[in-house]
């Protein structure tokens, strides 16, 4: 069957389209609209200026007449909040009153200085602000106010716009009725004269002292929108306190919907400010607002909130020719268009307080005369309607077909491709394309077969690369490490957990150190604080112990992976390669380098005989020369003789330094000479030694800079012959720097050692002239010159490192000076035990009251060094890591029973022989008797005798010592 002609999809919708909607539907409007002006516009034109004149009048008549019925009501208000005021001033400035004792029961304080009425009593509620503080709070002047309580009632009653009656102080003291839980309302720390309640009657804002109508405002007791009248309470000149009556936006919308407005109207209420102060439910749906608040009360009483700008009218640009209408005159009419329908507007204003009462009412629902004289051609429009509906039940119809055969055309082949993209999903990359005339559901689908193939060959691709990345990680690392500097926690790869004996993969990073060598751990610290602060890459070798406390080398290397704003590394990555076996090879080297050298041993042999052979004359020769020298300067000898005897000293010492080197020389290396290997403090160590040399440096003009170290840093090596070292190097730095050069003596940590150095200014070397260093009696053509010298300090220097297992070096250039180093192992601080030192007598304390604890420790800390945890789950990760020599348990612990430990330290056999004394609060005595049962090698009561329990704790102690 050949196929259909295939189209592009958008001609092919476009023409099915302009077929059977477009045109039809064009002409459908047009009829409507041509029958819907012709039918309207007649009625309208002769009944619209005629009934606009009548509602307009009647509409200002009747918003005049209710305004002046509210006016009346305000007034009435007014009265009120008058008297309340003269009653309120009357009981504060009669001292006689007294209040009774409910008055006094009924109040209390809180923990933070709130003085409050606990309870109702039939009575008004009381809040003294602890921003009073409770000292200054006048707390008989708040008791004394319960005679106004009477009144209060009598006027909240009365008036059924008045939803509270309340006095406000100076000093954020607060009186209200009806009652309320005031310190659920209210903060703590109210500040009552900066809420307008308040302010708007001090002598700033009603110098004379009259009743004032605050704007609408959220209320922080929880009684919504409302508005406040309010009065001054002064003695003399002080303003002692406001009194005000609230009316709730509920009550004066209630009074408002009482008000009788015309043609189906609302009224409502604005503000001297154009602000909406009380709105109906239809006013809500014409404003688009609601009186509804989104503010949390809590909120509310922290800050003085007023309505949203929503509420104002001045906001609306629809609304501004009624505003300027509304301010140039008291009362009028205004046609306004509110809430999509023209509506007009009349407006009179209260003069009891500067509001306006709006009514508002819809001009259809004025116009109904207008609707009933067009009745007449109803009947004519109903025919017009029936033959409308006509042509829509088949046009309708029509349409209805058309999209049937327009969406099947569509549906099957997108339903296909759809199923294609779901298979392609499941990993089916080889789904079948449907079939479809349309040109771009063709290639759709073409390119979803394409879109799998792809997919296919680019997952075997990942598969592959996955595979051989694995490959290459098992194969070339020990575990993949990331450290997080927020937290302070290493995560580790499975590999190393189960290597290395480690109870979990999240690490924090203090535990992580208590397995770094003591002699490693501050060098890679510093490591780690440099990479932290400056350097993207963190790389350091070190020892690391696993659950047997053997120790491995480790290569750590690792890149930061993120910091945050200020530059601080925030997560490291990186891999731990384990180089044991090449640290064991080095060590091979160098056992075989050394053996290498025991031909040149004779030599060395040779050396120290004839030394020691020439020791005897040089003393003579050195003698003597000084007894010249004495006597020539004693008879007054003439120069030359004082000359020739100096020179003579000068010669002998130079000889002397000379022996006294080749000594040292061969000593070292016959292997004689016994080093005292001990930590050493790099920075004491660098300034003696800038000390020691500072004569020579002043004398040859020159200038010297020591490196300080902060905080301190220690070495590994022989301290006398280190310090001969450095200052063998410090000595040819300067005799070979150039005239006032520069000599700096400082320290770098590396990631396998510590690096001391010292660098001048001189004339550098050449590649070829570093090749000859370190060889006896070389001095690289100085030989003829006045700088004195032998030319085996160097080599002396090199075999003083080597015996403290470091290394020796040197970097130069020709013009640029030069730097000889030496590398020697870190060291802990001389009070840090090394971890293979045998350590005191371990007790595992596990109880988890801390005096109990702590009596234990302070009982036993002659035996042994009690350390304590205080559940069961972290006794058993302590016991799983290492094992004390004594384990003290309590039976009664936070998160289980200590049986449960004791039951596992039977049941395994790396601890079935562990010593268990058990120290129980509990009388029950099957408990301990099961504890017995399961091995407990002794039981204690508490109240402990300490005298018992270490009489217990030492021969369990040295049972062990002994063992079975």
């Amino acid at each position: 069957m050949p196929s259909a002609p295939l189209k592009p999809l958008r001609r092919w919708i476009w023409q099915a389209f302009l077929r059977s909607a477009l045109i039809p539907l064009v002409l459908v409007e047009s009829v409507l609209i041509a029958v819907y002006l012709f039918t309207n516009a007649s009625i309208r034109d002769t009944q619209l200026e005629h009934l606009q004149q009548s509602a307009v009048q009647d509409l200002a008549g009747a918003v005049r007449r209710e305004g002046q019925v509210i006016d009346s009501r305000l007034q009435g208000i007014e009265a009120q909040v008058r008297i309340f005021r003269d009653e309120v001033g009357r009981v504060l400035h009669d001292t006689r009153l007294v209040p009774d004792a409910l008055e006094r029961q009924r109040h209390a304080q809180t923990a933070d200085g709130v003085f409050y009425s606990r309870s109702d009593d039939g009575r008004a509620a009381s809040f003294y602000a602890n921003s009073t503080p409770p000292a200054r709070q006048d707390r008989a002047k708040a008791l004394r106010l319960m005679h106004v309580d009477p009144l209060m009632r009598s006027i909240q009653t009365a008036t059924p716009l008045v939803a509270a009656v309340y006095f406000n102080s100076w000093d954020s003291y607060n009186r209200i009725y009806p009652y309320f839980a005031t310190p659920a309302r209210y903060p703590h720390d109210m500040v009552i004269p900066n809420y307008n309640f308040y302010y708007l009657a001090d002598a700033e804002h009603n110098p004379r002292r009259q009743v004032a109508w605050t704007d609408v405002y959220l209320d922080p007791a929880g009684l919504g929108w409302m508005m406040s009248a309010i009065a001054p309470v002064y003695r003399g000149d002080f303003l002692d306190g406001v009194v005000g009556l609230d009316i709730t936006i509920g009550n004066m919308l209630a009074e408002i919907g009482r008000l009788q407005v015309p043609w189906q109207g609302y009224a409502m209420l604005v503000g001297r400010d154009n602000s909406i102060m009380a709105l109906p439910a239809a006013g809500e749906r014409d404003f688009g607002l609601s009186e509804l608040t989104q503010y949390a009360y809590r909120e509310a009483v922290q800050r003085e909130q007023h309505k949203p700008a929503d509420f104002n009218l001045g906001q609306r640009a629809e609304l501004q020719p009624l505003l300027q209408a509304m301010e140039s005159t008291p009362s009028d009419v205004h046609e306004v268009l509110l809430g999509g329908r023209k509506q007009l507007v009349a407006w009179s204003e209260i003069p009891q307080t500067g509001w306006r009462l709006l009514l508002v009412v819809d001009e259809a629902n004025i116009f109904q005369q207008t609707n009933r004289l067009a009745e007449h051609y109803r009947q004519i429009g109903y025919l017009l309607i029936a033959g409308l509906l006509s042509f829509y039940v088949l046009f309708f119809a029509w349409m209805w077909r058309r999209s049937r055969r327009l969406s099947d055309a569509l549906a099957a082949p997108l339903q296909g491709i759809a199923g294609m993209l779901q298979r392609l999903g499941r990993g089916d990359y080889r789904p079948p394309a449907p079939s479809s005339s349309i040109v771009e559901v063709a290639s759709m689908g073409a390119a979803v077969v394409q879109a799998g193939a792809q997919l296919q060959a680019s997952e075997t691709q990942r598969q592959h690369a996955q595979r051989k990345l694995e490959l290459i990680l098992e194969s070339t690392t020990e575990s993949l490490w990331e450290m997080d500097s927020q937290r302070l926690t290493f995560k580790l790869g499975e590999r190393f957990i189960r290597r290395f004996g480690l109870p979990y993969d999240q690490v924090p990073l203090a535990e992580y150190n208590l397995r770094v060598h003591p002699d490693d751990r501050d060098r890679v610290r510093r490591l780690r604080l440099l990479c932290r602060e400056s350097e993207n890459s963190f790389d350091a070798e070190y020892r690391f112990a696993d659950a047997q406390g053997q120790y491995a080398w480790l290569l750590s290397r690792g890149q930061v992976l993120e910091r945050d704003a200020d530059g601080m590394a925030l997560r490291v990555a990186g891999t731990h390669v384990d180089i044991t076996r090449l640290k064991r090879v080095q060590e091979e080297l160098r056992r075989t380098s050394v053996e290498a050298q025991s031909a040149s041993q004779a030599k060395s042999r040779f050396l120290s005989s004839m030394s020691h052979e020439l020791r005897t004359p040089l003393n003579a020769i050195h003698g003597f020369a000084q007894l010249i020298e004495l006597e020539a300067e004693e008879q007054g000898e003439t120069q030359p003789v004082l000359g020739y005897s100096r020179e003579i000293l000068n010669a002998s010492r130079h000889l002397t330094s000379l022996v006294d080197d080749i000594l040292d020389l061969s000593s070292i290396e016959s292997r004689r000479q016994q080093l005292q290997l001990q930590p050493i403090e790099v920075g004491a160590l660098l300034a003696g030694c800038a000390e020691l040399v500072q004569p020579e440096v002043q004398q040859r003009g020159q200038q010297l800079q020591v490196m300080s170290v902060e905080p301190p840093l220690y070495v590994l090596g022989d301290a006398r012959r280190l310090r001969q070292v450095l200052l063998n190097l410090l000595s040819n730095a300067l005799k070979y720097n150039s005239a006032y050069g520069l000599v700096s003596l400082g320290y770098e940590v590396r990631p396998g050692c510590v690096r001391l150095w010292v660098e001048d200014s001189g004339a550098g070397l050449s590649a070829e002239q570093q090749t000859q260093l370190f060889q006896p009696f070389q001095r690289l053509g100085w030989e003829n010159s006045t700088t004195p010298g032998a030319g085996i300090g160097l080599v002396l220097c090199r075999e003083l490192a080597e015996l403290m297992d470091g290394e020796i070096g040197l970097r130069s250039e020709p013009g640029l000076g030069s730097r000889f180093w030496i590398d020697l192992p870190g060291a802990a601080a001389p009070g840090q035990a090394p971890a293979h030192e045998p350590a005191r007598l371990r007790v595992l304390c596990v109880e988890d009251h801390p005096a109990c604890l702590k009596l234990i420790q302070q009982g036993l800390r002659e035996v042994a060094e009690v350390q304590g945890v205080v559940s069961v789950q972290r006794a058993l990760a302590h016991l799983a890591e290492q094992l004390p020599d004594l384990l003290i348990l309590d039976l009664d612990l936070p998160d289980g029973h200590g049986l449960e430990v004791l039951e596992s330290v039977r049941r395994s056999v790396r601890s079935r022989d562990l010593p268990v004394l058990v120290v129980s609060a509990a009388a029950d005595p099957d408990s301990l008797a099961e504890a017995e049962r399961l091995g407990a090698n002794g039981c204690l009561s508490k109240p402990l005798d300490l005298q018992e329990l270490r009489s217990q704790v030492v021969a369990l102690l040295k049972r062990e010592s002994v063992g079975p």
